[in-house]
């Protein structure tokens, strides 16, 4: 039987991936449910609906027929990011975003047969509290924490209790990716403050707090994972921690970073990039000028990127107070049968590899050297 999966929150850091993953298996066809054309959509259905408003939801699913998974990937963030994520408003908007795909897709969904939601460690309380380690699903949930999780994951439990279709929750940790203006995709953040620094002839300085350890997820490997818990009978109805399998430090993986941006690593200098990055907008013109960069400008490359970064790189954390550590278990996901894994160092290499080569990032080569680059 052949597939149709209909993506929503294709342009996201997770739809992004799962766009790319579907396309390439072959075996489907796939809609993408995005209020703008993400890239590497061509040929693709694309739709395009506010997903906080029910009457545009129903239309734009209209014509869609078939559908026999659903990835829900969108997400509504407030522009105070990390403060955003305990937001009356955030935890609303998400609830009304999901709720109202599901009716709309309701009077079509015959043929569905799996739904996959995203969460991700806020269910343990990553933003508010130490978790525990490792968190295990099921057992150390923060659920008096308001969290809009807790609604989508209710409601589609609901919906599921006597459907014909199946679901699986997923959560994981930092999402490194390509997508561009995401939310919380730190990688176009680390390339416009490296392009900054290498154009000064400075070396890749860090700019973040101590070296909370903590673990990645490559936007591919949740992909698969994704897919696999759509094909996977021991998936069905279960919620799994999603992890690359190692873990990490940021001064840890820094210098791999500086390597694969052509810099050498430089010291400890903490500094907010939420804070500062903004009014360099005409240094990164300048740098996409120089390099005739396809990347845009600098709010629409990093989204609010620049936040989550200087969160998840704990800049600016109190001195004397115990590092966080983020570590959840993937026990289970395992046993289950998804045992993909990958270098968090190669994950970082593999990305700011792909953004050199699309064009995004200043090329490694140069004709003349400056300090704080690696010639090559």
């Amino acid at each position: 039987m052949r597939e149709h999966v209909l993506i929503a929150g294709g342009s996201g850091l997770v739809g992004e991936a799962a766009l790319r993953l579907f396309r390439q298996r072959g075996d489907c066809d796939v809609t993408v449910l995005s209020r703008r054309p993400p890239p590497g959509a061509e040929g693709l259905r694309v739709v395009s609906a506010d997903l906080t408003q029910p009457e545009p939801v129903r239309a734009a699913l209209a014509g869609v027929t078939g559908v026999t998974r659903l990835v829900y990937a969108a997400l509504h963030e407030e522009p105070e990011l990390v403060r955003g994520w305990r937001a009356e408003a955030q935890i609303d908007t998400n609830d009304r975003m999901f709720r109202n795909l599901m009716a709309g897709l309701r009077p079509r969904s015959g043929d569905l047969r799996h739904v996959t939601l995203l969460q991700g460690t806020k269910a343990y309380g990553a933003h508010v509290r130490r978790m525990p380690i490792p968190a295990r699903e099921g057992r150390d949930e923060l659920r008096a924490e308001p969290n809009f999780y807790w609604r989508q994951e209710d409601h589609l439990r609901e919906l599921a209790d006597g459907a014909a279709w199946t679901w699986t929750i997923l959560r994981p940790q930092v999402i490194f990716g390509g997508a561009l203006g995401a939310a919380m995709n730190v990688i176009p953040a680390i390339g416009v403050y490296a392009a900054l620094l290498r154009e000064q002839g400075r070396p890749l300085d860090y700019p973040g707090g101590p070296g909370a350890i903590m673990e990645a997820v490559d936007a591919d490997l949740l992909a698969e994972a994704i897919a696999w818990a759509g094909d996977t009978a021991s998936a069905a109805g279960q919620v799994f921690n999603v992890t690359n399998g190692d873990v990490f430090t940021w001064p840890g993986v820094w210098p791999a970073i500086a390597d694969a941006l052509g810099m050498t690593p430089g010291e400890p200098r903490p500094v907010s990039l939420a804070e500062t990055l903004p009014g360099r907008a005409a240094e990164w013109d300048a740098v996409r000028a120089k390099y005739g960069l396809a990347a845009p400008g600098l709010p629409a490359f990093v989204g609010a990127g620049l936040q989550y970064a200087d969160f998840v790189m704990a800049y600016g954390f109190p001195a004397g107070r115990p590092l966080p550590i983020n570590l959840v278990s993937t026990v289970r996901i395992r046993q289950a049968g998804f045992a993909a894994a990958m270098d968090t160092e190669a994950m970082f290499r593999k990305w700011f590899a792909i953004f050199q080569a699309r064009g995004l990032l200043p090329p490694l080569r140069r004709l003349a050297g400056l300090p704080g680059e690696r010639l090559l």
